[in-house]
């Protein structure tokens, strides 16, 4: 896949142009002297980028004219980051997105409940790329009689989350994800544990659905904890399962706070279903607690248990206030959403995950965590700088590389991102790689990042010295194949 990817950049490049011709060719724009790593290639080097009409023209250690020309002496110059896992589609999470150093933001984990109307929403008005997976959550919502409201992706605990689905309601929820399949979604998001009420069959019965289409299935798995039945091995167990038995290629979405204790563990499950041929990838995010509505059904009765956690590990993220059972009640029983932080998760877990060779960055960005602001540039800055557990380039791969590969398996797009190589989309960070670092916090969650001097998206730049372009929104959707077969929004 890796060579296929790197003939497709060439055979889009410039290759039968002399040295001195291009030598001659006035650029768009001109990245100068950066330290220029392509994840793909191996490159590591000092190079000069030119870039047309949004695509990487040339590389090359010769000097380029451009009509603008940026000086990246002293920076890293990368692949933009491609973000998986993004719930925060508004313009203020893609500004703080931007600013972290992402070109991509996809909400894949569950998907959003009308993909075209939120295409065409986002249309000219998006600052970075975006893209969703066909909610097969907002799909069951509906044929069990309770649509979602607007505005929202989490069903409320309730009988359409907690019962099990007839066969003609599973009928009803294939025919919706179909549809939705159809107007651009890139694969199934499954978020079985916000609907404990599915069968084993009726998940087997959604992975036979993308394995037919072609499409992945992303997933957030059915339980976390080392409770029998419910722990976190069985929930992972169940969905490399169901891969096996329907051929759909599965990405688990934070495993970190999927498994919790067991994280390493689960991690050694995704490494032997690949060993064995089964197409399985996986992520993480750089922070101990996770975020998630209070009144899902992720907090069913049971879930003390099944978390080793009580009332006072969730914390409103607004008010630093840690609940207690009274305040749980009231919040779980209401009808409006409040966003509550679960403390399950350990420090070290998070240190011995992040590393791991198959784990790739996602943020699970939202707004009331820091995560949505800040988690590529804590990576590049906790465990590159500092603890000295990643290397720059394995860290850049996890964020780039990676994640376009899995992206392959939905859109022929994807091919050229997550590479700086000739001929690929010109979506490029470049960053301090001495000073970047996260500045959100649980207080202030949408404090944007640090040491991202420019980005570019498309060609246009986005953020220009540290600060972002005014007036510009270059971002570009994804598309899975059932709108056009190109993948790329027109």
């Amino acid at each position: 896949m890796r060579k296929l990817a790197f003939c497709f950049c060439l055979f889009f490049g410039f290759i039968g142009v002399s040295r001195a011709r291009v030598a001659a060719q006035q650029y768009d724009l001109v990245i100068e002297g950066g330290r220029t790593i392509d994840p793909e290639t191996g490159l590591d080097a000092v190079r000069n980028i030119g870039i047309r009409e949004g695509k990487i023209a040339r590389i090359s250690s010769e000097k380029l004219n451009g009509v603008r020309i940026i000086h990246a002496n002293g920076l890293v110059v990368a692949p933009g980051f491609i973000d998986l896992h993004q719930h925060g589609q508004d313009p203020a999470s893609e500004r703080v997105k931007a600013l972290d150093g992402v070109t991509t933001a996809l909400e894949l984990e569950i998907g959003v409940p009308e993909v075209a109307q939120f295409l065409k929403a986002k249309e000219g008005q998006s600052l970075i790329n975006y893209g969703t997976s066909a909610s097969y959550v907002a799909a069951r919502a509906a044929a069990l009689g309770a649509p979602l409201p607007a505005g929202t992706i989490f069903p409320k605990s309730g009988p359409a989350t907690n019962q099990p689905a007839t066969r003609e309601e599973i009928e009803a929820i294939e025919e919706r994800l179909r549809e939705e399949l159809d107007a651009g979604g890139l694969a199934v998001g499954m978020g079985i544990q916000y609907t404990p009420g599915a069968t084993r069959l009726e998940v087997i019965d959604m992975f036979r659905l993308a394995a037919q289409r072609g499409l992945p299935v992303y997933t957030h798995v059915r339980s976390a904890g080392r409770v029998e039945p419910g722990s976190s091995i069985e929930a992972v167990s169940e969905v490399i399962g169901a891969a096996a038995i329907t051929g759909a290629a599965l990405h688990i979405v934070h495993i970190n706070s999927s498994c919790l204790r067991d994280s390493l563990e689960c991690l050694s499950m995704v490494a032997g279903a690949r060993a064995r041929g089964l197409d399985v990838t996986t992520e993480a995010y750089p922070y101990v607690p996770g975020i998630t509505p209070i009144n899902s059904a992720l907090f069913n009765p049971g879930w003390q248990e099944k978390l080793g956690i009580s009332y006072g590990d969730l914390v409103l993220p607004d008010t630093g206030e840690h609940l207690t059972k009274e305040r749980f009640e009231e919040l779980h029983n209401s009808s409006t959403t409040r966003w509550v932080l679960v403390y399950a998760n350990t420090q070290e877990i998070v240190d011995q995950v992040i590393p791991n060779p198959l784990v790739m960055i996602a943020s699970d960005g939202v707004e009331g965590h820091p995560r949505n602001a800040g988690t590529y540039s804590r990576v590049l800055a906790e465990y590159v700088r500092e603890k000295g557990t990643l290397t720059l380039r394995d860290a850049i791969r996890k964020m780039t590389l990676m994640p376009a590969e899995m992206l392959e398996r939905s859109t022929p797009a994807a091919r050229y991102k997550g590479r700086l190589q000739e001929g690929c989309d010109a979506d490029i960070v470049a960053f301090d790689a001495a000073t970047i670092h996260d500045r959100a916090t649980f207080q202030k969650p949408m404090e944007p990042s640090e040491g991202v001097e420019y980005l570019l998206v498309g060609g246009t730049v986005v953020v220009d010295e540290g600060k972002l372009a005014p007036g510009v929104f270059p971002g570009r959707a994804l598309l899975g194949p059932g709108t056009s077969g190109s993948g790329v929004a027109k």
